[in-house]
């Protein structure tokens, strides 16, 4: 499914209502009830959380986390997002919920609220249980969610490399590292279910979000997500669809019912004309790649040489790692800040010191305004140097 996220308006669909394994797309739900709980002040970043027998023994894809260990909000969420960890996702679960199962059921509960109507959730993670089914209109309606009500959580989902415990993990979502405009927001696999993907896409001001189940395998999810979204800016916007501000009650979307033999008639002829579309806009997207380019290139520059930005929005900053010794979060820093050169001269390299059983020191270069610290990041990652933006204000 493809659906503009700003409207609501459905560019694509093929069994859109299909109930089938969300897998780690599971972990979208439990960052955003992480979030919730965040905009009511109940949780902050520097919090603490603990980690029982219970969470440290889930099945990989995981941190290796230790009972009676505690770890920092924002590791969880890094984690969560690049590693897509199991047993950060259940510590989530415990330190909100209790228990597991019960924060599965304010999961669903949340779900039934922002109208998805095909979801049920039986755990934070997405590990295999029966019961726990979602769809692609369920999962372009919580993404979507996520954009619109915790929009200034959103950049987790864009950390492309994330440092725990000396160990650095890169993101599952390798389509942020050739699709243009791509940045986030989360893949999910077990064997039941292949290879799923969420992905929400920005280009000239409009962002779109699709969503894939069940591909054959990773590349081939991320090339079927390509064509989808190209398909998709190649068309003029509608006016019709769900106003971003009404996204819970989604009033106007009806449920598609089972394919029929016409129905399947017509999938097959959609996707012939998507594959015309696609071989017209490879014919011109040619001709328009090198103006393209120059326009980027130009728009970075007068972003570099702007130095007008209010004192005010320079509370930005990069985060390179989290490290057990203090002297080793300092070389992190300043080896990024000497590696990004000019762009962050202005910036103070700083190092947040987490106390506690297992103290953490964090290495940041902070001060920066807020498109400066992410073309740093964009910098370093593309360098394969872990970076994370943060709101150091």
């Amino acid at each position: 499914m493809v659906v503009d996220a700003d409207t609501g308006e459905v560019l694509h669909a093929v069994n859109a209502d299909h109930r089938n394994y969300p897998a780690s797309l599971t972990k979208m739900m439990t960052l955003y009830l992480l979030f919730d709980a965040m905009d009511r002040g109940q949780v902050r970043l520097g919090d603490r959380i603990p980690v029982s027998a219970h969470a440290s023994a889930q099945a990989p894809s995981k941190l290796g986390l230790r009972p009676g260990q505690t770890i920092v909000v924002e590791d969880a969420i890094l984690g969560i997002c690049t590693k897509s960890a199991n047993d950060a996702a259940a510590a989530v679960a415990e330190f909100l919920g209790g228990s597991e199962p019960a924060f599965a059921e304010m999961m669903t509960r949340k779900a039934k609220e922002l109208g998805m109507r095909e979801t049920q959730f039986r755990n934070a993670s997405g590990l295999p249980s029966p019961p726990n089914l979602s769809s692609a209109r369920d999962m372009a309606t919580l993404a979507r969610a996520l954009l619109h009500n915790h929009a200034r959580f959103y950049h987790y989902f864009s950390t492309q490399q994330f440092t725990y415990n000396g160990e650095t993990m890169r993101n599952h979502n390798h389509l942020m590292e050739w699709y243009e405009g791509a940045d986030g927001i989360k893949t999910g696999y077990i064997g039941a279910a292949g290879f799923n993907l969420v992905a929400s896409v920005k280009r000239d001001g409009r962002r779109l979000v699709g969503v894939v189940f069940g591909g054959e395998s990773a590349a081939a999810r991320d090339r079927h997500m390509a064509q989808l979204l190209d398909a998709a800016f190649a068309r003029t916007p509608g006016s019709s669809g769900v106003e971003l501000a009404n996204l819970p009650e989604q009033n106007d979307e009806e449920e598609a019912p089972a394919p029929s033999v016409k129905s399947k008639a017509k999938v097959h002829m959609a996707q012939a004309n998507t594959r015309a579309v696609l071989k017209a806009m490879a014919a011109a997207r040619t001709g328009k790649a090198i103006a393209k380019k120059v326009v980027a290139a130009r728009a970075k520059a007068a972003k570099e040489d702007d130095s007008s930005g209010d004192a005010d929005e320079d509370n930005w900053g990069i985060q390179v790692g989290a490290y057990a010794q203090q002297v080793k979060a300092k070389e992190a820093a300043a080896t990024a800040k000497h590696k990004l050169g000019k762009l962050v001269a202005d910036g103070d390299v700083s190092i947040a010191h987490e106390k506690g059983h297992h103290p953490t020191y964090r290495a940041r270069v902070i001060g920066l305004p807020e498109q400066t610290a992410r073309e740093a990041c964009r910098r370093l990652t593309k360098s394969k140097v872990s970076c994370a933006v943060i709101n150091a204000g």
